[in-house]
């Protein structure tokens, strides 16, 4: 499901979805696994009981089938509820599978919709 709120300010729009990831923080001595809330190719939504405070830098290994490395910063904090991460940094070739792989879940996302209406 898309996301299309009329004040999204948002450059890409966001597919509800998830998608396992690795957190690397700067503090943090391990990883943090857990998965999206809803990705986009500038950014994502992940759900954490515990989230990271505004203007955190990570590095963020997404699991799209391959390993896909981000380096994110954390741009809103809902305590006890999670943090919208902004994608600031990928190699080009980690951009084009995302970009291919969110195709792919919207283009199934609209084949279902089109199916339930029809």
């Amino acid at each position: 499901m898309i996301n299309n709120y009329p004040n999204n300010r948002r450059e890409y729009a966001r597919i509800t979805m998830s998608v396992p990831v690795e957190i690397h923080a700067d503090a943090a001595d391990s990883p943090i696994r857990c998965a999206t809330a809803d990705l986009s190719l500038g950014g994502c939504y992940i759900e954490t009981i515990f989230p990271f405070p505004i203007g955190t830098n990570l590095d963020l290994q997404l699991s799209l089938g391959t390993i896909v490395l981000i380096a994110a910063t954390v741009v809103t904090c809902d305590p006890q509820v999670g943090n919208g991460i902004r994608f600031m940094r990928m190699l080009p070739e980690d951009r084009e599978t995302l970009e291919a792989f969110l195709q792919a879940a919207q283009q199934t996302h609209d084949s279902r919709s089109w199916a339930a209406g029809a």
